[in-house]
């Protein structure tokens, strides 16, 4: 399966202001970008990226007085097939978790893991297996916060969207990250494209995607508390701890974002304009 994906967004400055942005494929898709994928600017401005600790591409630039925009615009191939659910075992017992894999156990910014690990405990402790654990930890979720992106708000947390019972898909992730790692489940929440490719059409505009990765037996799988059912065509951008970790921009100074589009459909031919 070919998706085409890519973005248009503008900022707008009054003065010289840094950026820092995580606008790339990861580097865990590269081999299956089907036409190169770069970041474009407009105007035409200086560029250099380095991978972060969580082995996320992060782009450093000076966004020009007055502003830039910008693009990207590229295919990828995608195996089509739904998110894998983890196996039905017992959680891995934490003294025998990898060293890497400890820091997803622990609360974060957005994670409070110790506002949230009694009622974690109380909820999902009857369960014995893993999977039934994070299946059941997505499900409550998702029944739990009413989503719609007039309740967007950079600075809610995990224990604020419990409470509040709204959210966008951000919220999603950052409560089933924090009630999964409450019960000893490592989770990193992840942020990339998802297109509505094997669903009906929906009714709202494009956007970039959050969802979040278990460790279960070894290995990784991806679950979204927002849609809740599997699906398929996830294009990860960057992976860590937490929203912190994964900012699609994030400027050192004034900048207002003043257009934003985002596009990811399936195609059949290899054609793009990057």
């Amino acid at each position: 399966m070919l998706i085409r994906a890519g973005y248009d967004i503008r900022f707008e400055t009054e003065v010289p202001t840094a950026m820092l942005a995580m606008l790339s494929v990861h580097p865990s898709r590269n081999q299956d970008l089907r036409t190169h994928h770069r970041i474009e600017a407009a105007p035409d401005l200086p560029m250099y990226d380095y991978l972060d600790g969580f082995g996320n591409v992060c782009t450093r630039f000076t966004v020009p007085a007055g502003g830039v925009t910008l693009s990207a615009d590229f295919v990828i191939e995608d195996d089509g097939r739904v998110d894998v659910r983890a196996p039905d075992v017992p959680p891995t017992p934490v003294e025998q978790l990898p060293d890497e894999v400890l820091i997803y156990l622990l609360g974060s910014r957005y994670c409070e893991t110790d506002r949230l690990m009694q009622m974690a405990w109380g909820e999902f402790a009857h369960l014995t297996s893993a999977r039934d654990r994070v299946e059941a930890i997505v499900d409550f979720v998702h029944g739990h916060i009413a989503f719609g992106y007039e309740h967007a708000r950079s600075d809610r947390t995990a224990w604020n969207g419990y409470q509040e019972r709204v959210g966008v898909c951000r919220d999603y992730a950052h409560l089933a990250i924090t009630l999964c790692r409450c019960m000893n489940i490592p989770a990193r929440y992840c942020t990339g494209y998802l297109g509505d490719i094997g669903i009906a059409p929906v009714d709202a505009p494009m956007d970039f995607s959050a969802w979040f990765d278990v460790y279960v037996d070894g290995g990784w799988y991806s679950y979204d508390a927002r849609h809740r059912v599997p699906r398929i065509g996830r294009i990860l951008m960057a992976r860590g701890r937490d929203a912190t970790d994964t900012a699609l921009t994030t400027a050192f100074g004034p900048a207002l974002l003043t257009s934003f589009d985002v596009h990811t459909d399936e195609v059949d031919t290899i054609e793009a304009d990057g």
